[in-house]
């Protein structure tokens, strides 16, 4: 069984604006920011820069497509990243790190382990 079946289209259509949604609404409806207001911001400002990212990526949902597909998996590993470290760097306790930290997780397992590699995506047209 191929474990890797993120391909371009997955990831444009059913991760990169849904997850940007998320991204912008969860911190309300979660009721973040017990640790102070960057918990709340730093997940906003990163829903609007990923919906950003996703209209400019060369990919089938990108607009305007500028960012090659490749250069995006790895801003969104950075990203992810980021979300791993911001707790440790902006003191961050309980449910505002453990956002940050599954968040960061998940980003890392979708466009490492689960992402379908290039030479699958270029031998089946995606």
């Amino acid at each position: 069984m191929q474990i890797r079946f993120v391909t371009k289209p997955v990831h444009a259509y059913l991760i990169d604006y849904p997850v940007a949604i998320v991204l912008i609404a969860a911190p309300f409806i979660l009721k973040l920011g017990q640790s102070g207001p960057a918990a709340i911001w730093l997940s906003v400002v990163a829903g609007v820069a990923a919906l950003v990212l996703a209209a400019l990526t060369d990919h089938p949902a990108g607009v305007v497509k500028l960012i090659p597909y490749p250069l995006h998996l790895w801003i969104d590993r950075l990203v992810g990243l980021v979300f791993l470290v911001a707790p440790f760097a902006f003191g961050f306790t309980g449910l505002d790190a453990w956002y940050y930290w599954v968040f960061g997780v998940a980003v890392f397992v979708v466009t490492s382990v689960l992402n379908a590699p290039e030479e699958l995506l270029a031998s089946t047209g995606l």
